[in-house]
């Protein structure tokens, strides 16, 4: 299934947190934070400023970002769970 997010919101697979603290110690999936970076999968065509223009999103597919801790609604697809987030939501793209 293709899902095209609407308007200013972006689709976001969560990128892996670490299984392990840095002595070794398996950290059970029960105890683990989500992790609050990520990848974004799809992007909507922008949002509309008051004289309605569109204002295209600074995030693209592939762009690598950072969220906040309760960003976004989580939601299950292909059995992938994934965020959908409003691009304010974001507070930066990681660059390599």
């Amino acid at each position: 299934m293709n899902l095209k997010p609407l308007h200013d919101r972006v689709l976001v697979e969560r990128v892996g947190a670490e299984d392990r603290t840095k002595g070794g110690i398996i950290i059970p999936d029960t105890a683990q934070e989500k992790p609050m970076e990520g990848k974004v999968i799809a992007a909507g065509n922008g949002a509309r400023n008051e004289t309605g223009q569109l204002v295209p999103l600074d995030v693209k597919k592939g762009d690598r970002i950072l969220f906040g801790k309760w960003s976004g609604t989580e939601v299950k697809i292909d059995g992938k769970e994934l965020l959908i987030m409003k691009e304010s939501d974001i507070m930066g793209i990681i660059e390599k």
